[in-house]
Formats: C-alpha cells, sequence, structure tokens
C-alpha cells in the first residue's frame, strides 16, 4: 500500500487554534480533453480519516471508497470545474486557479487556513501554504486530490457515451497512444483542448500519464 500522508501541518495548525484547514488540489492538468477539476476539503481533529494518499498512487477501486469515506466524516467538500474552452482562453494554470477558487467557494465552512498542492492563490480570504507534493505529504490535499480524481474520471467516463470513438473511459482524456490515434482517425472532438493539442503537436507540450 502506498505511504499514507501525514496531518503534520494540519496538527501544527489546529495547535495555534486553526481548526479549519482545507487541503486544495486539482486533477486534469495535463490532458488533452475534457475540463479541469479541482477540490477542497476540511477534516476535523477529532475525525481524521486514515489512509489517504496521493490518488496517482491509489488503485481507482481504492480511490472511490475513500471518496466515500471523506464525503461521510469530512467536515466541508467543495468542488470546482473549469472546461476545456476556459482552458483554451486563460491557460491551464489561470483554469486550475478558478476551480480551485470555486472549490473554495462551496465550502460549508469558511476555512481559516489553506493548504494546496503547490499553486499560490491569489485574494485569498485567510492565510495559505504551498507545498511541494502536498498531496503526498499533507493529508487534507491529499484528500482534496481524491475527490477532485474521482470526479474527474466520473466526468470523463460519462462524456465517453457522447463521444464513443475516443475511449475516454480508458484514458480520460490523456495522450495515451490509444488516443492519439483516435485524434488521426477521427479528427478533434468539441471536448479537446484545442491549445494543448496545437502543442503537442509541435512537440512543446509536456504530457503526464493517466494517473495524474
Amino acid at each position: 500500500m502506498p505511504t499514507a500522508a501525514p496531518y503534520r501541518y494540519e496538527a501544527k495548525a489546529w495547535k495555534t487554534g486553526l481548526s479549519r484547514i482545507a487541503g486544495v488540489d486539482e486533477a486534469g492538468r495535463g490532458p488533452l480533453a475534457g475540463p479541469v477539476v479541482a477540490a477542497a476539503v476540511v477534516i476535523a481533529p477529532d475525525r481524521r480519516i486514515r489512509g489517504l494518499a496521493d490518488s496517482k498512487v491509489l488503485p481507482s477501486e481504492r480511490r472511490e471508497e475513500l471518496f466515500a469515506v471523506i464525503h461521510e466524516r469530512a467536515v466541508a467538500v467543495g468542488v470546482g470545474i473549469v472546461d476545456h474552452l476556459t482552458i483554451d482562453r486563460i491557460n491551464i494554470l489561470e483554469a486550475t486557479r478558478v476551480a480551485m477558487g470555486q472549490a473554495l467557494a462551496a465550502l460549508a465552512v469558511a476555512p481559516d487556513l489553506i493548504i494546496t498542492d503547490f499553486v499560490a492563490l491569489r485574494a485569498c480570504p485567510c492565510p495559505q501554504r504551498n507545498l511541494v507534493d502536498g498531496d503526498a505529504r499533507c493529508a487534507s490535499v491529499a484528500a482534496a486530490s481524491i475527490v477532485a480524481k474521482v470526479t474527474r474520471d466520473r466526468l470523463m467516463r460519462e462524456v465517453d457515451v457522447q463521444f464513443p470513438d475516443y475511449g475516454f473511459a480508458k484514458h480520460k482524456g490523456y495522450a495515451t497512444a490509444e488516443h492519439l490515434a483516435a485524434i488521426d482517425r477521427h479528427g478533434l472532438c468539441p471536448l479537446h483542448r484545442r491549445s494543448f493539442v496545437s502543442e503537442w503537436r509541435q512537440g512543446v507540450l509536456f504530457v503526464s500519464g493517466p494517473e495524474d
């Protein structure tokens, strides 16, 4: 089993009286198609969730299990979704920030501290900390990564029904050999990020794997 992310950063904040720590992360920065999804999760000190880890290292079945536990035990869960058209218009980093802002706004409680997976947010309502590899180092961020990943994967399985020629249910829009072959055969569908495909064709876009 992957190493569970610790509550080190939350525990330090809890000791200072900051009780509502919002972990924030995203899924879908790298794909050639579909939205970017962000999540924010607040976990109470007395309702810690065990086994949280970076969503990329968890099997899909375990992510689904933890997704349900997070929604059952967390103080609050918020999700933000920014579509492919907006990504093309404002770029993926800004779209990620917008999605994270939406996720925070969707929380049922106002956070005292925000911890992100190394994305600095503008106009935050409270202090923030941006951690390198936050989804592996901070339990709340790991929880957010799981919620974002499961939510996005479900969305991509839904659009696979609408666009069955591309295999979205399998690769979730990432640049796998199967996906690239489908683009060669069928061209782009309405869900493709035109800016990403253009950069990929020019050889200037690094595209990470399907579990990112």
